[in-house]
C-alpha cells in the first residue's frame, strides 16, 4: 500500500473494502481503518501543529474526528478514497487551529506592582537616600544603623570609630531629629534618580523641589533641657547600659 509502484485501483479497493466494513460492523474494522491511515493523520498532526503553542493532542483528535467523519459519508465511486479522507482530516484540524489562534489573547491577573508610599524601602536604603540627599552624613548614618539596625552597643561603636561615648550619643539623638523631620516631610518620589553623594556640608533639613524654606538645623550646645547628656565630658558610670532609644 505505501509503495510507489502499487496501483491506485489496488489502494481504491483496500480502502473501499475497509469503509464498507467499518461502517456495516463498526468498532473493530473502524479501528483497523485508524491504524491503515496513521501514517497520514500523525504527518497532517505534525505539519498542523509546527508553530502551534498550545496543546497538540486537542489538533490531534479534531483531526481523528474528521477523518472518522469522512470515513462514514466518503464516497466509494470516486478513486482517490485515501487521498480524500486525508485531505477531511487536514480539513477538520487546520480549522481547529484557526478558532485557537482567533481566540482572545488571555490577559494576566488584576495584581500589579507598584512603587511603596514614603518612607519606603529597606531601612539601610533609606538611610543611603538621606546620605544622597545630605540630610545625614555617613558617619551620622553608620552611626544610627550600626547602633540601632544591627543593634551594636553605643560603647562599643564608640571605642572603634575613636569618639567619645557623650559625643556619639550626641550625634545620633541630633541626626535622628533630622531624619525624623525629613521622612515626615519629604514629598520625594521614591523612584526619583538619586544625587551623587558631595562632600560634607552643615547639616540641615530643607525641603527642596517646591517645600518651604524651614530648617532643622544641628545644634552645638552640649547642654540643653533636652540633651539627655551631662554637661561636663564625663563617661557615664555603666557604658554598656543599654539605653533607651530618643526616637519612637
Amino acid at each position: 500500500m505505501l509503495e510507489r509502484r502499487c496501483r491506485q485501483s489496488t489502494r481504491d479497493a483496500v480502502w473501499a473494502h475497509l469503509v464498507l466494513r467499518s461502517r456495516t460492523e463498526g468498532a473493530t474494522w473502524t479501528v483497523a481503518a485508524v491504524g491503515m491511515a496513521l501514517p497520514a493523520l500523525t504527518s497532517v498532526t505534525a505539519r498542523l501543529t509546527d508553530r502551534f503553542a498550545a496543546d497538540p493532542a486537542d489538533v490531534a483528535g479534531e483531526v481523528l474526528r474528521g477523518f472518522l467523519a469522512a470515513v462514514s459519508t466518503i464516497d466509494l465511486r470516486r478513486s482517490k478514497i485515501m487521498l480524500r479522507l486525508r485531505w477531511a482530516a487536514f480539513r477538520a484540524g487546520h480549522a481547529a487551529v484557526a478558532e485557537a489562534l482567533a481566540a482572545p489573547t488571555p490577559l494576566p491577573s488584576g495584581f500589579f506592582s507598584r512603587a511603596p508610599h514614603p518612607p519606603w524601602g529597606h531601612p539601610d536604603l533609606v538611610l543611603a537616600r538621606a546620605v544622597d540627599e545630605e540630610v545625614l552624613t555617613r558617619i551620622e548614618a553608620a552611626v544610627i544603623g550600626a547602633t540601632r539596625l544591627e543593634e551594636v552597643p553605643m560603647a562599643d561603636w564608640a571605642a572603634r570609630s575613636r569618639m567619645k561615648l557623650w559625643a556619639a550619643y550626641k550625634m545620633r539623638q541630633r541626626a535622628e531629629a533630622r531624619l525624623r523631620a525629613y521622612l515626615c516631610e519629604d514629598t520625594v518620589e521614591p523612584t526619583a534618580p538619586r544625587r551623587q553623594p558631595g562632600p560634607d556640608r552643615p547639616r540641615s533639613v530643607t525641603k527642596s523641589r517646591g517645600r518651604s524654606g524651614r530648617k532643622v538645623r544641628r545644634g552645638m550646645s552640649k547642654t540643653g533641657s533636652d540633651s539627655g547628656v551631662q554637661v561636663h565630658e564625663t563617661t557615664p558610670s555603666n557604658p554598656r547600659r543599654s539605653e533607651v532609644p530618643p526616637c519612637a
